[in-house]
Protein backbone atom coordinates (compact mmCIF):
# COMPACT_ATOMS: atom_id res chain seq x y z
CA UNK A 1 0.00 0.00 0.00
CA UNK A 2 2.62 2.73 0.98
CA UNK A 3 4.68 1.18 -2.30
CA UNK A 4 1.42 2.09 -4.26
CA UNK A 5 1.46 5.63 -2.92
CA UNK A 6 5.03 6.41 -3.24
CA UNK A 7 4.92 5.16 -7.03
CA UNK A 8 1.89 7.35 -7.37
CA UNK A 9 3.66 10.61 -6.17
CA UNK A 10 6.55 9.79 -8.24
CA UNK A 11 4.30 9.67 -11.26
CA UNK A 12 2.11 12.61 -10.30
CA UNK A 13 5.66 14.86 -9.61
CA UNK A 14 6.59 13.69 -13.26
CA UNK A 15 3.86 14.66 -14.68
CA UNK A 16 3.19 18.21 -13.24
CA UNK A 17 6.76 19.40 -14.01
CA UNK A 18 5.46 19.89 -18.02
CA UNK A 19 2.40 20.88 -16.19
CA UNK A 20 3.67 23.92 -14.62
CA UNK A 21 5.20 25.70 -17.46
CA UNK A 22 2.29 25.28 -19.66
CA UNK A 23 0.02 26.78 -16.64
CA UNK A 24 2.81 29.60 -16.38
CA UNK A 25 1.76 30.51 -20.07
CA UNK A 26 -1.74 30.48 -20.11
CA UNK A 27 -2.73 31.28 -16.14
CA UNK A 28 -4.95 28.71 -15.78
CA UNK A 29 -4.65 24.62 -15.88
CA UNK A 30 -3.32 23.51 -18.55
CA UNK A 31 -4.78 20.27 -20.35
CA UNK A 32 -1.79 18.20 -19.27
CA UNK A 33 -2.91 18.64 -15.36
CA UNK A 34 -6.54 18.63 -16.05
CA UNK A 35 -5.71 14.93 -18.04
CA UNK A 36 -3.87 14.11 -15.13
CA UNK A 37 -6.11 15.08 -12.27
CA UNK A 38 -8.94 12.89 -14.29
CA UNK A 39 -6.70 10.31 -14.30
CA UNK A 40 -5.75 10.19 -10.88
CA UNK A 41 -9.51 10.46 -10.21
CA UNK A 42 -10.46 7.43 -11.98
CA UNK A 43 -7.82 5.38 -10.39
CA UNK A 44 -8.73 6.14 -6.66
CA UNK A 45 -12.37 5.19 -7.65
CA UNK A 46 -11.61 2.21 -9.52
CA UNK A 47 -9.23 1.16 -7.05
CA UNK A 48 -10.50 2.51 -3.86
CA UNK A 49 -12.49 -1.01 -2.99
CA UNK A 50 -10.22 -3.09 -3.79
CA UNK A 51 -7.78 -1.43 -1.93
CA UNK A 52 -9.81 -1.34 0.61
CA UNK A 53 -10.35 -5.02 0.70
CA UNK A 54 -6.59 -5.71 0.60
CA UNK A 55 -6.29 -4.07 3.28
CA UNK A 56 -9.25 -5.42 5.38
CA UNK A 57 -7.31 -9.05 4.22
CA UNK A 58 -3.92 -8.34 5.63
CA UNK A 59 -5.20 -6.91 8.86
CA UNK A 60 -7.09 -10.18 8.90
CA UNK A 61 -4.54 -12.55 8.34
CA UNK A 62 -2.03 -10.66 9.99
CA UNK A 63 -3.81 -10.98 13.09
CA UNK A 64 -4.75 -14.61 12.53
CA UNK A 65 -1.55 -15.96 11.29
CA UNK A 66 1.09 -13.46 12.75
CA UNK A 67 1.78 -15.44 15.94
CA UNK A 68 2.25 -18.50 14.34
CA UNK A 69 4.35 -16.91 12.02
CA UNK A 70 6.63 -15.12 15.17
CA UNK A 71 6.55 -18.47 16.87
CA UNK A 72 8.33 -20.73 13.99
CA UNK A 73 10.75 -18.20 13.23
CA UNK A 74 11.81 -17.68 17.06
CA UNK A 75 12.32 -21.92 16.09
CA UNK A 76 13.57 -22.05 13.15
CA UNK A 77 15.18 -19.24 12.65
CA UNK A 78 18.77 -20.07 13.74
CA UNK A 79 18.43 -23.46 11.46
CA UNK A 80 17.84 -21.62 8.58
CA UNK A 81 20.10 -19.21 8.96
CA UNK A 82 22.62 -21.49 9.63
CA UNK A 83 21.90 -23.75 6.42
CA UNK A 84 21.63 -20.12 4.73
CA UNK A 85 25.39 -19.77 6.06
CA UNK A 86 26.48 -23.10 4.79
CA UNK A 87 25.12 -22.65 0.90
CA UNK A 88 27.30 -20.41 -1.16
CA UNK A 89 25.20 -20.75 -4.32
CA UNK A 90 21.59 -21.33 -3.88
CA UNK A 91 21.19 -22.04 -8.07
CA UNK A 92 23.01 -25.19 -7.38
CA UNK A 93 19.69 -26.60 -6.07
CA UNK A 94 16.72 -27.72 -7.15
CA UNK A 95 13.46 -26.30 -6.09
CA UNK A 96 12.16 -27.99 -2.49
CA UNK A 97 10.59 -30.85 -2.65
CA UNK A 98 8.01 -32.24 0.06
CA UNK A 99 7.70 -35.72 -0.19
CA UNK A 100 4.34 -37.81 1.83
CA UNK A 101 5.79 -38.00 5.03
CA UNK A 102 6.39 -34.53 5.58
CA UNK A 103 10.19 -34.53 5.21
CA UNK A 104 11.52 -31.38 3.01
CA UNK A 105 14.49 -32.23 0.51
CA UNK A 106 16.46 -29.86 -1.25
CA UNK A 107 18.37 -31.59 -3.77
CA UNK A 108 21.01 -30.73 -5.31
CA UNK A 109 22.11 -30.42 -9.23
CA UNK A 110 24.09 -33.06 -11.03
CA UNK A 111 27.32 -30.72 -11.56
CA UNK A 112 28.11 -29.98 -14.83
CA UNK A 113 30.41 -31.87 -17.47
CA UNK A 114 33.91 -31.08 -17.37
CA UNK A 115 34.76 -28.93 -20.67
CA UNK A 116 37.40 -30.74 -22.84
CA UNK A 117 39.81 -29.06 -25.41
CA UNK A 118 38.75 -29.50 -28.82
CA UNK A 119 41.14 -30.95 -30.66
CA UNK A 120 42.17 -29.58 -33.78
CA UNK A 121 41.25 -31.39 -37.22
CA UNK A 122 43.62 -32.65 -39.59
CA UNK A 123 44.28 -30.49 -42.24
CA UNK A 124 42.91 -32.48 -45.96
CA UNK A 125 46.22 -33.63 -48.14
CA UNK A 126 48.84 -32.79 -45.52
CA UNK A 127 50.48 -35.92 -42.96
CA UNK A 128 52.32 -35.64 -40.18
CA UNK A 129 55.34 -37.79 -39.91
Amino acid sequence: MKQFACISALCLTCLAAPVAAEKAEDGGKGLMEKGAEMFWEGLRQEMGPALEDLQAFAESFASEVGPSMREFLAQMGPALAEIASEVEDWSRYEMPEILPNGDIIIRRKPDPAPETPEQPEPKAGVTDL
